[in-house]
């Protein structure tokens, strides 16, 4: 059968429109990659063992049990056709070598030294295609066999650390963070690797791990302890170094918001707001460092004043005002701000069902306005929906 683009556009080509990408990836952040380039018009195979992406089985008890479409597997599988193939056997392994003689991406995710053991390393897949990019993520680089698993990542990078309340237990952050950090260099280290293509005929390999792309995403957290030495401390969703900055305030009609005032003008506006002008005229809270080393008196006039309000109201003024504020929101809150409509992906029968990777637009290509939906075991559009040609079985 012939490769069919997933894209649904009439207008200009999308950029990636003529790359083939072979996603021997599972679970999140190599498949976050792969639709990446789906959502831009590339073709993608997405070569799953004979059990399936496991991702397939991970369901909330809202889901319907026979479904091998989860959730979970719908947040990053948009835009693919899956390819069943038992990569332990002969014909299994003939036929993924056979795609990757012509593809021009190969996104991998297997431990260290597990690529090699099945002959599809980029060692041996560059023989056949020198022009190949060949992306491997690992948990913990190169070097290392121990798995890689968002959660365990995101207690050993800090992130669980300093995500609590002073005095608190650590707390894991709702979605696989550190994935999505690593699908974001990894989509970086590939489009660095396609323009060096580009420029030189040459294919390449890339290495990311879930650990350096959690240490490279610490920033402010990191270069704190760096230039100061002084470990960085839990301060909730408060700020170390603004204030008022992501502490949660509980309005008197029941809203919860969030400010983040980071100039001192902003802050003279948000006096104004509450009422409360001299508070910008005392010496504690006048400057940002003022306001820094006087968190704990302001944050507790700020909670009292702002449970005398009502919330949407003030948060009304505030927008006016120029000052950076925002209402706590549900998921479902927010996919359904009208702002965000455009992230949404169409679902066949009316509504949304799916979430784009790309938040970018550009002048040069449409948005694809549509994405065949995330696919069963072994569907490819075109096939009449019939799952499987199991390969090596």
């Amino acid at each position: 059968m012939p490769f069919s683009s997933s894209v649904d556009s009439d207008a200009a080509p999308l950029p990636f429109a003529e790359l083939l990408v072979l996603e021997l990836a599972s679970v999140l952040a190599g498949p976050q990659v792969g639709q990446f380039f789906a959502e831009l018009g590339a073709t993608v195979l997405k070569v799953e063992a004979p059990a399936g992406d496991v991702t397939r089985t991970w369901k909330t008890s809202a889901e319907p049990a026979a479904t091998d479409v989860s959730a979970y597997f719908s947040c990053a599988n948009w835009g693919k056709q899956s390819i069943v193939a038992d990569l332990t056997t002969a014909a299994g392994l003939a036929r993924v070598r056979e795609l990757a003689a012509r593809a021009d991406v190969v996104i991998a995710s297997y431990k260290p030294g597990d690529a090699e053991k099945l002959g599809v390393d980029y060692d041996q897949l560059r023989t056949l295609n020198p022009r190949l990019i060949y992306a491997h993520l690992t948990g913990y680089g190169p070097e290392s066999a121990r798995a890689g698993y968002d959660a365990v990542l995101q207690a050993e990078a800090g992130f669980m650390y300093l995500n609590a309340q002073p005095g608190q237990e650590p707390q894991k952050m709702p979605v696989a963070l550190i994935d999505l950090l690593a699908a974001h260099q990894l989509k970086e280290g590939l489009l660095t690797a396609l323009y060096h293509r580009a420029c030189t005929g040459q294919g390449s390999l890339l290495r990311v791990s879930l650990l350096d792309s959690a240490l490279a995403s610490l920033a402010n957290q990191a270069a704190t302890w760096l230039v100061t030495s002084h470990d960085p401390k839990p301060l909730g969703s408060g700020h170390p170094s603004i204030v008022p900055y992501g502490t949660v305030y509980r309005a008197g009609n029941g809203r919860s918001l969030v400010l983040a005032v980071g100039a001192d003008r902003q802050f003279r506006h948000l006096c104004a707001a509450l009422e409360r002008p001299e508070w910008a005229a005392d010496a504690r809270f006048g400057t940002n460092e003022a306001r820094v080393a006087h968190r704990a008196a302001l944050e507790t006039l700020l909670q009292q004043r702002i449970g005398e309000v009502d919330g949407d109201t003030l948060l009304r003024e505030l927008e006016q005002l120029g000052v950076p504020a925002g209402a706590v929101r549900t998921v479902g809150e927010a996919l359904t701000l009208e702002s965000g409509r455009q992230m949404l992906l169409p679902a066949a029968g009316g509504g949304f069902a799916g979430l784009r990777t790309v938040a970018f637009r550009s002048s040069a290509w449409p948005l694809a306005p549509t994405l065949s939906p995330p696919p069963h075991l072994g569907e490819q559009p075109g096939d009449g929906g019939v799952a499987g040609k199991e390969l090596g079985r």
